[in-house]
């Protein structure tokens, strides 16, 4: 079957399952590259690595081998009763990744448990120290750290906290570093700063004493569509964390492993945080994996009072391990680092060329291939386009009907500011990004007419 197809799930029977929505998908059915089959045997392009966690493609035969051999020898192995070599090997090299002095790893399943690790290790290093008094970590607003309650109470999304705040405890925050939309006189590295200062204020508002720590996402992921600040901001953010003693959390869960061009996205500006947070592209998929990076000078009084309490059941599992090794070897092996960056740089010019046509599209940003385009009703005042278009929803609906996945959210607070993000696995080729892009154009013209905006030529 040629698409255009509308998917349709009415020949099959009802699903047990249930997730966000009652929304349902094909039937998946096999995977290879960049793309996906559906048992109707309909193609896609994954334009958005599934949940920008694919960085390496599909069906890998060297991770797939790999996890082969770790199947026949052990599958679990529980830390308090063995140490195993895939954790022990994985730890080492990605201690080789981080900034100097971050050399111990504590293993996850995903993004939330990595997040949430690094708070109870902030609060944990802070007791060990002596400094109890400090409890309070400060984020921005709007961003995603995870579906934890410890997570969700640093995050800032109101669809999806507002339901849970009388469970969470309230942790202070500042606005996200959206000079994009300011409408001054000021530059670009004016700015940086002016948004950076916002986090001194905040201390000196909570009480200096009683904050523990700022969680950062380096390069913005879905809550903000790809957001990146000026240069002048990151290193003003660790000044100002210096000052105060307060801790600096990088949330690296979408922005790590190389989907940037850099191994952590905080390394395109040589920022050194305490507390490095990775999943997603860490295991690309092929096993649940994350991890907590953190310096022995954090650790070390940790275990000295008596340990971290705090843990999960497959924490270092040694299949989840393999996968992750494996997933290394390829990012190296195959440069993807560098094909991010390269193809990162192809794919932003051609959706800068779609914003010309489009001129609803009033923004496109990120990094390698954490990609994002944002619609607004006027270019000039960044004003959003009317809720009730529910444009990032459709966006998403007509490229799928079309056979390309894209991601998409709302930038300002979950609320209204509609984007989509576009970010293909880093095994992604210069052709590929083509029909990546002839798809989004098609997309794009029907959104157009569907939603009567603007478009030139």
């Amino acid at each position: 079957m040629s698409f255009p197809y509308k998917p349709t799930a009415s020949t099959r029977p009802p699903s047990h399952l249930f997730y966000q929505s009652r929304l349902r998908r094909p039937l998946v059915d096999r995977a290879e590259g960049i793309h996906l089959w559906d048992v109707d045997g309909n193609r896609y392009i994954d334009g958005s690595s599934g949940a920008m966690v694919v960085n390496i493609g599909h069906g890998n035969p060297h991770v797939i081998d790999t996890m082969k051999r770790q199947l026949d020898k052990v599958t679990f192995a529980y830390r308090l009763h063995f140490e195993n070599e895939s954790a022990e090997d994985l730890a080492r090299r990605i201690a080789g990744y981080m900034p100097d002095g971050m050399d111990k790893v504590f293993f996850v399943s995903g993004g939330s448990e990595a997040v949430e690790s690094c708070l109870k290790l902030a609060r944990q290093y802070a007791v060990a120290i002596g400094q109890k008094q400090r409890w309070k970590v400060i984020s921005r607003f709007p961003s995603y750290h995870g579906g934890t309650l410890g997570a969700l109470a640093v995050t800032g999304y109101a669809a999806l906290t507002e339901p849970f705040k009388p469970m969470m405890q309230a942790m202070p925050q500042i606005p996200a570093p959206t000079a994009y939309l300011d409408r001054d006189n000021f530059s670009m590295e004016e700015r940086g700063l002016r948004h950076a200062d916002r986090l001194e204020q905040a201390i000196l508002a909570e009480g200096a004493e009683q904050v523990l720590a700022f969680i950062m996402e380096p390069i913005g992921g879905a809550s903000t569509g790809a957001l990146v600040a000026p240069d002048s901001y990151y290193g003003r953010i660790r000044e100002i964390c210096n000052r105060y003693g307060v801790l600096l959390i990088h949330d690296e869960v979408m922005s790590g492993v190389g989907r940037t061009g850099k191994f952590l996205g905080g390394d395109h500006w040589n920022c050194r945080p305490d507390l490095v947070a990775l999943s997603k592209g860490f295991g690309a998929g092929y096993s649940p994996l994350g991890a907590m990076v953190a310096p022995s000078r954090m650790v070390q009084p940790v275990l000295d009072a008596g340990g971290f309490q705090h843990g999960y059941t497959y924490a270092g599992n040694p299949l989840a391990c393999a996968a992750g090794g494996a997933v290394l070897d390829e990012i190296e092996r195959l440069d993807l680092m560098g094909n991010a960056t390269r193809m990162g740089d192809v794919l932003r010019q051609e959706l800068g060329a779609l914003s010309k046509r489009f001129p609803f599209i009033g923004d496109v940003r990120g990094k390698g291939l954490l990609l994002a385009a944002e619609f607004v009703g006027e270019a000039a005042t960044m004003t959003p386009l009317p809720q009730e278009k529910n444009a990032f929803q459709r966006v998403v609906d007509i490229a799928y009907d079309k056979g390309l996945i894209i991601y998409s959210r709302r930038t300002r607070g979950g609320i209204e500011g509609d984007h989509f993000l576009v970010c293909p696995p880093m095994i992604v080729t210069q052709e590929q990004v083509g029909e990546i892009i002839a798809i989004l154009a098609d997309t794009l013209q029907d959104l157009a007419n569907e939603l009567d905006l603007p478009v030139n030529g």
